[in-house]
């Protein structure tokens, strides 16, 4: 089974590299032209999206060296050291509904601390699989279309991040004990 998922994985994307533009020349669609006009609209998309991350960006950094981050995991930890939840992975909760690229940095400052085998190096590989950069991705795509309303949407994604982290926690303590 692992050598037929390699093969199919192998020749996807070269398959889909040559099919695409023959089924185009066949169904007689100018490709160039339509990929022209496609990277000209993905430009002014990500041109109207800078303020937005830009704002994100700064929101993040005032955050953490203000020392917010630190303050709220101070709070929370003996909460968590309650339920059993290591505290050190609690950064990693409160980072990756925000960053991508910040919470795979404290992933591998888990790792490097912890070791990659570790409870807790595990719950935050686990933690990086199964949540997402709501804020990042609402940010994105929501600025992309010029939704100013995305309260509904934080919302779930937030419920959802925080459903994520517990899962990744109850799953890694039943699978690695």
């Amino acid at each position: 089974m692992f050598a037929v998922l390699s093969a199919v994985s192998a020749w996807a994307i070269p398959v889909l590299l040559v099919f695409i533009p023959l089924y185009s020349a066949f169904r007689k669609v100018p490709v160039y032209e339509s990929f022209v006009e496609g990277a000209k609209d993905g430009f002014q998309t990500a041109v109207s999206i800078i303020p937005s991350l830009v704002g994100m960006m700064v929101a993040i950094s005032v955050f953490r060296a203000s020392g917010a981050m630190d303050m709220l995991v101070g709070a929370i930890k003996p909460l968590l050291d309650l339920a059993g939840i290591p505290g050190e992975v609690l950064p990693l909760a409160i980072l990756r509904p925000i960053t991508g690229a910040g919470s795979l940095a404290f992933t591998t400052d888990l790792m490097k601390q912890f070791g990659p085998d570790s409870l807790i190096g595990r719950i935050a590989s686990t933690v990086q699989g199964s949540t997402d950069t709501t804020l990042y991705v609402i940010t994105v795509y929501f600025g992309a279309v010029g939704i100013r309303k995305a309260g509904y949407a934080l919302k779930v994604g937030l419920i959802s991040d925080a459903i994520g982290f517990l899962a990744s926690v109850a799953v890694c303590y039943l699978v690695f004990g």
